[in-house]
C-alpha cells in the first residue's frame, strides 16, 4: 500500500511549496483582486474565508487533487453509510447519525438505528418536560432546580461547551452545572451552595467505569446522604448516560432513568446523544434539536458539496498546506465570541485526540511527516492581551482561526461593533505585517522619531502569517452545530490524509494504568509493609516523588 508520501499530489505540493516559499500573501492580493471571492465558502449564513493563507491557486488544485489521492471521499462515504471505520475497535463512527431526522433510515448490522436514536431522543424529551413541569421530584416532593453533569473527557467538554455558548437560550428555569476533575475541589464548589433535596445528578460514562467519573458519582452519593437524603431516595437524584446497564444498576439508578449510549459514538463526538441531557435541560429539546439541524445541514453539505466548494474539505487542506508544507506545528482557534468561552477546549479534544497519532492504519510508525498540530486558543479580545504577541512577533508561525458574529445577542451594539473591528484588524495583520518603512511612518506619525535599526526592529512585524476566519449572523443554536460539525469534519479529512485512524485514542490508557499502582503507594495503611517492592518498579524520581509527598501528607 502506498504511503501519503507517495502520492503523486503530495510529492507535487513538496516541489509547488519550495518554488513558492518567498511569496507574500500582500502580492498574492495584488496579483488576485479577486482572490477574497475565490477563496471563500458560504453555507447558509456561514462564511468561511480562506484567503488569508500562503497558497496560490495552483496550490488550492494539488491540495484537492492530494485529497482524491487519499480517497477522502470514499472514505467519508463509509463513514456515512455505519462501515467500521474505526479499524482498531472494529467499530462504526456514527455520530452523524444522531443528527439524522425522525424519518431517515440507517440500518447497520440488520438493525435501524435511527429508529433507536429518535427513541432515546424522545425519553430526553419526556424526562426534560417533567422537569420543567415539576412532575419530576425528589426524594421529599420538592422539585428540582439545579443539574449537576459528572463526566469527563467528551462527557463534559461537548455539552458544558454547547451550554456555555448558547447561554442566552438558558430560560428553562433548571440551573445545570459540571464536575470532571478528580480534584475534590470540583465536586465541592460546585456542591457548596446547593440543596440536596433539590439537586439531581446526571452520571456520564459510556462504560461506567471511568476512574474519575466514578469517584466524584460515589462522592455526590456521600454528599446526598450526609445531607438528609437516604439510600432508597438516591434514585429519584441520580440518572445514568452510559452503555452498560449492569453497572448503571449496580450504582443503583433505576431503568428508566438509564439513558443509552451505543458503542458508535465516541465520546468526543457524543454530544449529540443522550451525552447532551443537560444541554436539553439548560435550553430545552426545540433548541438541542436545532444544534442537530445545524450539524446535519453541514453534514449534508460535507456529503454533497464537491472539495473545491466544500467547506470541511478547504478548512482541513489549509490545516495540511500549513503542517505538513509550511511546517506550522501549532493551530490557534480564537473565537471573538464570549459565550464560545470552551469552544477551543472542546475543539483541542477533538482534534489532538484523534490526529495525535504516529502510527497509521497498516500499524506503521510515521516517520516521514507530521501528524495532528498542537491546538491552543482563548477568545478575543483577551486573547490579543495574553498569546497575541507569540503569534504577531514570535519565532514560530502559528496560524488562526477566528470567529465572529455580525450581531450580539446583547444591546450593546457599540462595544460588539469594536469587537468585529478588532477581530478584521488581528487577521490583518498577521497578513500584512509592517515593514521598516512603514514602522518608521508610524511612528513618526505619533510624533516618535526612531533613527535607529534597535529601536525600529523591536517594532517591525513580519506579517505574512496565515489565518482563516469563519463569520455568522448570529451564534445560535443552528449556528453553533453548523460550527462544531464543519470541525469534526475537518479533523476526519485530515486524518484520511494521514492515513490515520481518528476514532481511538489509546494514548490515554498507559497514564490510568499507571495511576492505580501509584494511588496504594500513596496510600500509607494499603501500602504499609510493601514499599520496598512496589516502590522499587519505579524510576528513581517516580519513587522519590511518592516519597516526599507521603511524607508531607498530613
Amino acid at each position: 500500500m502506498k504511503r501519503v508520501t507517495d502520492y503523486p499530489a503530495w510529492q507535487q505540493l513538496v516541489k509547488h511549496c519550495d518554488a513558492t516559499s518567498a511569496m507574500s500573501m500582500r502580492d498574492l492580493f495584488i496579483a488576485e483582486p479577486d482572490r477574497f471571492d475565490s477563496l471563500s465558502v458560504r453555507v447558509d449564513d456561514l462564511l468561511f474565508d480562506y484567503s488569508k493563507n500562503r497558497i496560490d491557486r495552483q496550490g488550492i488544485s494539488l491540495l484537492t487533487a492530494l485529497a482524491r489521492d487519499a480517497d477522502v471521499e470514499a472514505r467519508r462515504d463509509a463513514m456515512f453509510r455505519g462501515e467500521a471505520i474505526n479499524i482498531t475497535e472494529q467499530r462504526a463512527a456514527l455520530h452523524t447519525a444522531l443528527r439524522r431526522p425522525a424519518s431517515d433510515m440507517l440500518v447497520v448490522d440488520g438493525r435501524d438505528i435511527v429508529k433507536d436514536i429518535i427513541q432515546v431522543r424522545h425519553q430526553m424529551d419526556s424526562f426534560s418536560t417533567r422537569l420543567f413541569n415539576g412532575d419530576y421530584k425528589g426524594h421529599t416532593g420538592k422539585h428540582v432546580t439545579d443539574v449537576v453533569n459528572i463526566g469527563i473527557g467528551g462527557s463534559d467538554l461537548g455539552p458544558a461547551m454547547v451550554c456555555e455558548a448558547l447561554s442566552p437560550y438558558r430560560d428553562t428555569g433548571i440551573n445545570v452545572h459540571f464536575v470532571s476533575n478528580i480534584d475534590p475541589a470540583d465536586l465541592l464548589r460546585t456542591l457548596a451552595n446547593l440543596d440536596a433535596e433539590h439537586t439531581l445528578f446526571i452520571i456520564a460514562s459510556k462504560s461506567f467505569t471511568t476512574l474519575e467519573t466514578l469517584a466524584n458519582a460515589h462522592a455526590a452519593r456521600r454528599w446526598f446522604l450526609d445531607n438528609g437524603g437516604t439510600t432508597s431516595g438516591a434514585s429519584k437524584h441520580f440518572v445514568a448516560v452510559s452503555g452498560n446497564p449492569a453497572k448503571v444498576a449496580e450504582f443503583g439508578i433505576v431503568p428508566e432513568n438509564h439513558f443509552i449510549l451505543w458503542d458508535f459514538v465516541g465520546g468526543r463526538y457524543s454530544l449529540w446523544s443522550a451525552i447532551g441531557l443537560p444541554i436539553v435541560i439548560a435550553v430545552g429539546m426545540q433548541r438541542f434539536e436545532a444544534l442537530l439541524d445545524g450539524a446535519y445541514r453541514m453534514d449534508q453539505h460535507f456529503l454533497s458539496a464537491p472539495i473545491t466548494d466544500n467547506m470541511p474539505m478547504l478548512l482541513a487542506l489549509a490545516g495540511i498546506y500549513n503542517r505538513n508544507f509550511l511546517g506550522y506545528r501549532g493551530q490557534v482557534i480564537t473565537p471573538y465570541d464570549h459565550n464560545l468561552g470552551r469552544f477551543a477546549e472542546h475543539i483541542q479534544q477533538l482534534d489532538m485526540e484523534s490526529n495525535g497519532k504516529s502510527v497509521d492504519v497498516n500499524g506503521r510508525r510515521i516517520d516521514d511527516y507530521d501528524t495532528g498540530p498542537i491546538l491552543l486558543g482563548g477568545t478575543g479580545t483577551n486573547a490579543q492581551h495574553s498569546y497575541f504577541q507569540i503569534l504577531h512577533q514570535g519565532s514560530d508561525v502559528i496560524p488562526v482561526d477566528f470567529l465572529i458574529a455580525a450581531n450580539s445577542h446583547y444591546p450593546d451594539t457599540n462595544r460588539h461593533r469594536e469587537l468585529m473591528a478588532n477581530c478584521l484588524a488581528q487577521s490583518e495583520a498577521l497578513m500584512t505585517g509592517r515593514n521598516v518603512d512603514e514602522t518608521r511612518q508610524a511612528m513618526g506619525d505619533h510624533g516618535i522619531e526612531l533613527n535607529d535599526d534597535a529601536s525600529i526592529n523591536h517594532r517591525v512585524f513580519d506579517g505574512n502569517r496565515p489565518s482563516n476566519t469563519l463569520a455568522y449572523r448570529r451564534l445560535d443554536p443552528h449556528t453553533l452545530g453548523m460550527l462544531i460539525a464543519l470541525y469534526e469534519h475537518k479533523v476526519f479529512v485530515e486524518g484520511v490524509i494521514w492515513n490515520i485512524n481518528s476514532f481511538d485514542q489509546f494514548g490515554v490508557e498507559l497514564g490510568k494504568e499507571l495511576a492505580g499502582k501509584i494511588n496504594t503507594d500513596l496510600d500509607e495503611q494499603k501500602s504499609a509493609g510493601v514499599e520496598s517492592t512496589r516502590t522499587k518498579a519505579y524510576d528513581a524520581s517516580t519513587r522519590g516523588l511518592i516519597d516526599h509527598l507521603r511524607l508531607l501528607k498530613d
